[in-house]
C-alpha cells in the first residue's frame, strides 16, 4: 500500500495493522517518500524494512539530495531527470526555486534515522518555512511538534497549528475530531460543536494532553502553555486547508490572529486551557 499527499499519523497506521491483522492474518505493507509536484512527484522512497510514521527513506534511482544546513535543521534539495526545469512563463518564480548548483528547494528538512547508519534513510523534520523563534530566540520546529501534539492526543486531535512567534511561549490552536469528541462528551448528534467542547469529559481530556506534554517536554521550544479548541474547521475558502487536507499553518494563524491574540492575554477566557506552573486548567 502507498500513501501520499500527506503524512500518516503513528496510532492510524497502528490501527491499519491491527484491522490487517483481524482480516488478513498479517500486517499489509506501507510505503511512503517525500517530493513535489516539481519533482514529478516522488524523489524520496522509504523502504519497508524502516517504513513508519515520518521515514520518507532514500533518494530515488537517478535523484540526487542535497542536505542544506538550516538553522538547527537540515533543508533537503533534489535534483535529477525527474525533477522539472522550471515554471512556465515564470523566469523568477523559477529563479527563487533552484540553487546555484540546480538543486530544487523543496522547503523541507529531513534527520537521518540514525546517523550513524545513513543507510537507513531519512525522517521528515517538517517545513522550513513554518519554523519561528520565541521572543528568548529559542527556535520552534513546528512540524516535530505538530506530529507529537496529534498522536499525543489520538483519538480526539485532528490536527493542530502551532503559535508563538515573538512570544514567550508556545500554544496550540486545535482542530478537535469532532465526532471522537461528541463521543466522549456522551451528547447526541444534535448537540452543538461548541457544547461539545465545552463539556466537561472533553475539556478534561485536553486538559490531560496540556499535562502529559509538560511531562515530556525538553524545554521551552517543545512546552506547549496554552490551547484553544475550535468549534471552526479549517476553511478551504480561506486557504486554511488544501483539497488534500493539510493544514496551512500560517493562513490559519493569520485568519484565526483574534484567537492567536487571547491565547495570550494577561487574563485568558474560560475557552483558553492553560497549563500553569505544572497544573492544567
Amino acid at each position: 500500500m502507498f500513501f501520499a499527499a500527506a503524512g500518516l499519523s503513528q496510532h492510524i497506521w497502528d490501527e491499519l495493522d491491527r484491522l490487517a491483522i483481524q482480516t488478513l492474518g498479517c500486517k499489509v505493507g506501507m510505503l511512503t517518500g517525500l517530493g513535489a509536484t516539481e519533482t514529478a512527484p516522488s524523489a524520496m522512497f522509504a523502504s519497508l524494512e524502516e517504513s513508519q510514521s515520518g521515514v520518507v527513506g532514500l533518494p530515488a534511482r537517478g535523484v540526487t539530495v542535497k542536505l542544506v544546513p538550516n538553522g538547527s535543521k537540515l533543508e533537503c534539495r533534489v535534483k535529477g531527470p525527474s525533477v522539472m526545469p522550471g515554471y512556465w512563463r515564470q523566469p523568477e518564480v523559477t529563479a527563487r526555486s533552484f540553487d546555484d548548483e540546480g538543486f530544487y528547494c523543496l522547503g523541507d528538512a529531513v534527520k537521518f534515522i540514525d546517523p550513524a547508519e545513513p543507510q537507513r534513510g531519512m525522517r521528515f523534520d517538517g517545513r522550513i518555512s513554518e519554523d519561528f523563534k520565541l521572543d528568548t530566540g529559542t527556535w520552534v520546529s513546528v512540524g516535530p511538534l505538530r506530529a507529537r501534539i496529534i498522536e499525543a492526543g489520538a483519538p480526539h486531535v485532528k490536527d493542530v497549528v502551532i503559535a508563538g512567534l515573538d512570544r514567550s511561549y508556545v500554544s496550540i490552536l486545535i482542530f478537535p475530531d469532532m465526532p471522537k469528541c461528541r463521543e466522549l462528551a456522551g451528547l447526541g448528534n444534535g448537540a452543538e460543536n461548541a457544547a461539545v467542547l465545552a463539556s466537561e469529559p472533553v475539556r478534561e481530556r485536553f486538559l490531560q494532553l496540556l499535562r502529559d506534554l509538560d511531562s515530556e517536554s525538553t524545554g521551552s521550544a517543545s512546552r506547549v502553555r496554552r490551547a484553544m479548541l475550535l468549534a471552526e474547521p479549517p476553511r478551504l475558502d480561506a486557504n486554511e486547508a488544501t483539497d488534500k487536507g493539510s493544514i496551512n499553518q500560517r493562513a490559519v494563524l493569520e485568519n484565526r490572529a483574534d484567537l492567536v491574540d487571547a491565547l495570550y492575554a494577561v487574563e485568558p477566557s474560560e475557552d483558553v486551557l492553560r497549563l500553569d506552573g505544572n497544573q492544567a486548567r
